[in-house]
């Protein structure tokens, strides 16, 4: 069995933690460089469900998109939450470590999983990575359909290809309008409306749209917004990176079980449909 300490060398050359925006927290949470693993988890989110799993496979490593300390704290009392999973994960010997905005914008990343749940063809970053020679790293990504379908249709297809959540689809913009083209960014996306527009995009599919900025972007022009769950647009980055890992185990003969995650920690349970406006 590999030690944790090399398969979080691994990690590390997937997402480069200096990929990471400078206000992210990435990396290596907690956990023991030395001690053995055999078994990873991927999940969304650090939380005690996602804890508790974990303990229940035996695995010695939760890999998650989220981190579990965005900013600093001055406790770990498992009276608190956070306090609470930290404590779990240190007693049963579990280490947790975190790839965020560096897998958002890695080759491939979140964007490119999201892309493939919906069978979307990639052709280029949205928001490019200066650094990267190739201009195949960065925020988001451009996508063509194989077939265009109309922007009601495209949104029935991405609430049935992507998990479900309580909130579904969201839809902004004329159903009947023609999609070609789509840019799509993981998580919450209204801050790059600029370069969707720049992008001649038909549609946008992203996560926790607001109010204000959605309304611009649609009195802007005619492009179309499919609004999915944060979760929901993650999700298929836990599949694409267990892969990833799947591959590097065999290649080094490690014998790794890497289990993802099936438990929804969308943090909305119910949705109950409004009344018609008069």
């Amino acid at each position: 069995m590999p030690r944790l300490s090399e398969v979080i060398s691994e990690l590390d050359a997937l997402w480069p933690p200096e990929w990471a925006e400078e206000w992210d927290a990435v990396g290596t949470v907690c956990g023991d460089p030395d001690a053995e693993v055999d078994r990873v988890l991927f999940a969304v989110d650090p939380v005690q469900d996602i804890a508790d799993e974990a303990l229940r496979l035996g695995a010695q490593l939760i890999v998650t998109h989220h981190p579990l300390y965005l900013r600093g704290t001055t406790t770990v009392a498992a009276g608190t939450f956070k306090g609470r999973v930290v404590h779990t994960l240190i007693k049963h010997d579990i280490a947790l470590h975190v790839a965020h905005t560096n897998a958002d914008s890695a080759d491939p990343g979140v964007s490119d999983a999201l892309a493939g749940a919906l069978d979307l063809r990639v052709e280029r970053p949205l928001v490019p990575d200066p650094t990267d020679p190739r201009g195949r790293r960065g925020l988001g990504r451009i996508c063509t359909l194989d077939h265009p379908q109309t922007l009601g249709e495209f949104a029935a297809r991405a609430a049935a290809r992507l998990p479900a959540t309580a909130q579904g689809i969201r839809l902004a913009g004329d159903p009947d309008t023609l999609v070609r083209t789509v840019a799509v960014s993981g998580g919450s996306g209204d801050s790059l409306f600029d370069a969707v527009r720049a992008a001649g995009a038909d549609a946008y599919l992203t996560a926790d749209l607001r109010h204000h900025p959605a309304s611009e972007a649609v009195q802007h022009s005619s492009l179309g917004l499919v609004d999915a769950a944060h979760w929901a647009t993650e999700w298929p980055w836990c599949e694409q990176a267990a892969a990833q890992l799947d591959a590097i185990s065999d290649r080094h003969g490690w014998d790794l079980r890497v289990h993802v995650s099936k438990q929804v920690t969308d943090p909305w349970t119910t949705h109950h449909s409004s009344g018609a406006p008069n």
